[in-house]
């Protein structure tokens, strides 16, 4: 057996080596580190430039890439002409392959320049495991660490054969991991811009959106989790298995929570919150979000930005909440031993919470629509054309209602008092309809609270049932050619408005 070695991860190799050498008398190609390595723990190890005769050049870009080496792999061994080939040549055939990449997508997490990126783009690496993967009828590839012990085992009880199967197997993961290294630098090269995903299958899901429906979910595998808090990465602590919807809902939760620096919970129905609060303290903000709609409270998902406490736990037992998901940064262990006694909610834990930057994607037939990501926060100090002023204290409010809305489907209105909602319009076709239906969840509590809007308000009619609610101060994009009648509207009856300047659509 003829086994080439050269790897960036050197997890192992030494031992994987020396069984392969001592026990199927290996003959051992190498390079670089990986033959120092090989070579101080005492393994009888050639240098791939002594076997081909030809130097390594060009600060290593060239070592590999020479026809002894790909020869041996890739020639068909019951082929007369390739056999006759091979001798007319000098070229010994290769059995195993063991190569694993230069870490491309690490060296651009941290942020390298854009010289040593592209130094980290390995030729020889893939072009080798290609090869043998592309020969697997006769060559053993080896692309990943997990697998050398599976290998062992193997040829163990194979008598050092290693089946037709597991070379197949091995090949596909070659080709996964080249098709997903090459995704990733041309992400990279593309100057920011997105330029599509390669997606891995993380399991099936019992159904669909609807029982009849089959349904997956799927990572992006060129998103790492350096940002924190993505829902593909969260460890299910306990509970059912999560569904289409569950999952969707609790992306939807993440992604609203996402917005505050400060202790956030947000309460998801449907892709919508029935209720937000935010507050210094925790517990504060889950009652705040809680009290909003308690009735659409039920079969929710509840996210929040920081640890899930012993607090809240009890607060959930108490208030005899029926909740599908919690999902949060960690939790206690006192939270989890009174949360774990119902059997079947699901607790997810994502890590710390951090702001992304994620391309958008919306499936359409026959391709996808893209975008870059959401709306940002509203401007700090956005323009006011009303005569009356927001006060701190409205301003304040304004700002967690926008951070809110923009997280609703259109046409999305959220009322909010003291950094909670206290009613959300989700959805409809007509904006007033919208604002009547946030008013009517309100129940009362629209008095003093100011107003958000996804976009502009086409008409003066939403400012007037804003005024008999008793909505002192509203938050909207402006940019409608009925501007002045709205303005004036407020004006008429002293409610204060501001505008982002940027529209807030959810689809």
């Amino acid at each position: 057996m003829q086994v080439l070695i050269s790897v960036y991860n050197k997890t192992g190799i030494v031992e994987f080596a020396r069984e392969l050498q001592t026990k199927y008398s290996a003959k051992i190609l190498s390079t670089g580190g990986t033959l120092d390595l090989l070579s101080r723990e005492g393994l009888e190890v050639t240098a791939v430039e002594e076997y081909t005769g030809f130097p390594e050049m060009m600060d290593g870009r060239v070592k590999t890439l020479h026809p002894r080496i790909h020869g041996g792999i890739l020639s068909l061994r019951e082929n007369k002409k390739h056999m006759e080939e091979a001798v007319r040549n000098n070229i010994e055939m290769i059995d195993m392959v063991v190569v694993n990449l230069y870490p491309f997508e690490e060296v651009v997490a941290k942020g390298a320049d854009f010289e040593e990126v592209i130094e980290n783009i390995d030729i020889g690496g893939p072009s080798m495991i290609r090869s043998a993967a592309k020969n697997h009828k006769h060559v053993t590839v080896i692309s990943n660490p997990d697998y050398y012990q599976i290998i062992l085992e193997e040829l163990k009880v194979n008598k050092g054969q290693i089946s037709e199967n597991t070379r197949r197997e091995l090949a596909r993961e070659v080709f996964w991991q080249t098709a997903k290294y090459d995704a990733a630098i041309a992400r990279y090269l593309s100057d920011g811009q997105y330029r599509g995903f390669f997606a891995e299958k993380i399991s099936d899901l019992r159904y669909g959106e609807n029982p009849h429906l089959l349904g997956s979910v799927w990572r992006d595998s060129l998103q790492s989790d350096q940002a924190g808090g993505l829902i593909t990465n969260a460890k299910v602590l306990h509970g059912k298995e999560m569904s289409f919807l569950n999952y969707y809902d609790t992306d939807a939760a993440l992604g609203l929570v996402r917005e505050f620096s400060i202790p956030a919970v947000a309460f998801i129905k449907h892709a919508n919150p029935c209720g937000v609060g935010a507050d210094v303290n925790l517990l504060e903000a889950f009652r705040k979000g809680y009290a909003s709609d308690p009735r659409s409270a039920f079969g929710v998902i509840i996210a929040m930005n920081q640890k899930c406490t012993e607090e809240i736990a009890k607060e959930i037992e108490e208030q005899k909440i029926f909740v599908e998901v919690i999902v949060a940064p960690s939790f206690d262990k006192s939270a989890l031993t009174i949360l774990q006694k119902k059997k079947n909610i699901r607790l997810l834990e994502t890590g710390k919470i951090k702001p992304i930057q994620e391309a958008d994607i919306k499936k359409i037939s026959g391709g996808f629509l893209t975008q870059s990501p959401s709306a940002p926060s509203a401007p700090s100090a956005p323009s006011a054309p009303t005569k009356t002023q927001p006060t701190e204290e409205q301003l304040s409010d304004l700002m967690f209602a926008w951070n809110v809305v923009k997280h609703v489907k259109s046409n999305a209105i959220v009322l909010a008092k003291a950094q909670a909602t206290v009613g959300v319009g989700a959805g409809q076709m007509s904006r007033v309809d919208a604002v009547e239906i946030a008013i009517r969840k309100s129940e009362g509590r629209s008095k003093g609270s100011v107003l958000a809007s996804d976009a502009f308000f086409p008409f003066a009619d939403n400012i007037e049932e804003a005024h008999k609610a008793g909505i002192t101060a509203i938050i909207q994009p402006g940019g409608s050619v009925q501007d002045k009648e709205v303005i004036a509207k407020c004006n008429e009856y002293g409610i204060a408005m501001v505008f982002t300047g940027m529209r807030a659509f959810k689809h």
